[in-house]
C-alpha cells in the first residue's frame, strides 16, 4: 500500500535523522497516528494547514508499507471521498516502521512567505535564514568548490529540509543574483558525494 503523510519541518527532520527510515513516535496528546491515502489530501494538509502554524512548512512524504499489515487497521473517510485515512493507534506506530518497505521520499513541499527555516549554528551558513543561505552558498560555489561541498556535508540538515524551498525560489525568480541553472545541480552534486544513499528534493511516488 502506498500511503501520505503531511509533516512539517520538525517531523521531516525527525524522519531525516531516521535515515528516511522510521516516523516519529508520537506525543501523549496524540493517540492516533494517521497517514493518508492519497496525495492530493496530503498536499491539502501541507499547504492550507503546516504553513500556518509551527515553523510556516509542510512537505508531504510518500512511503510503501506491507500490504498485510496495513490490513489491520481501518480506513476511515473524514469528509469529501479523497479524504481518507488508515489509523493507527500510536503505541502500534515502531511496528508500522518496522512495516516501511524501502525509504520514506519527499513528493511535495510548501511554504509561507515568511518561511525563515532552520538557523544553521555553524559554518558559513551560521545564522541565516532559509532565504540567505541560498545566496551564501552561491557566493561559496562562485570561489571554492572545496569549500562548497564542505558546507553542504556540514549543514546535511538544513540542506535537505530547504532544498525544495530553495527550488521554488529561483523558479519564481526570487532570489535574482543566484545562478539556479549552475547552483542546484551543484547542490545535487554535492550531496550526492556526501550521501549517495539519501535522496534529495522531491521523488516520483509510484
Amino acid at each position: 500500500m502506498i500511503l501520505y503523510r503531511p509533516v512539517g519541518l520538525e517531523e521531516l527532520v525527525l524522519i531525516y535523522k531516521a535515515f528516511l527510515r522510521r516516523f516519529p513516535a508520537r506525543l501523549p496528546e496524540q493517540p492516533i497516528f494517521y497517514p493518508v491515502l492519497n496525495q492530493e489530501y496530503a498536499t491539502q494538509i501541507a499547504r492550507d494547514w503546516n504553513t500556518r502554524s509551527g515553523a510556516l512548512a509542510g512537505y508531504v512524504t510518500s512511503f510503501e508499507l506491507d500490504d498485510s499489515f496495513a490490513k489491520s487497521f481501518p480506513i476511515h473517510q473524514v469528509g469529501a471521498s479523497h479524504h481518507r485515512e488508515l489509523w493507527v493507534p500510536s503505541h502500534e506506530l515502531g511496528e508500522l516502521n518496522d512495516h516501511i518497505l524501502g525509504m520514506i521520499r519527499v513528493v511535495g513541499a510548501h511554504f509561507a512567505p515568511t518561511f525563515s527555516g532552520i538557523i544553521p549554528k555553524a559554518y558559513s551558513l551560521q545564522g541565516k535564514d532559509a532565504r540567505q543561505q541560498l545566496a551564501t552558498l552561491w557566493g561559496i560555489y562562485t570561489y571554492s568548490l572545496m569549500d562548497f561541498h564542505g558546507e553542504i556535508a556540514a549543514n546535511a540538515e538544513t540542506v535537505f529540509a530547504h532544498y525544495p524551498y530553495w527550488e521554488q525560489l529561483l523558479g519564481e525568480g526570487a532570489a535574482p543574483n543566484v545562478d539556479g541553472n549552475c547552483l542546484l545541480p551543484a547542490i545535487r552534486k554535492a550531496w550526492s558525494s556526501a550521501f549517495p544513499q539519501i535522496p534529495l528534493g522531491f521523488e516520483r511516488s509510484t
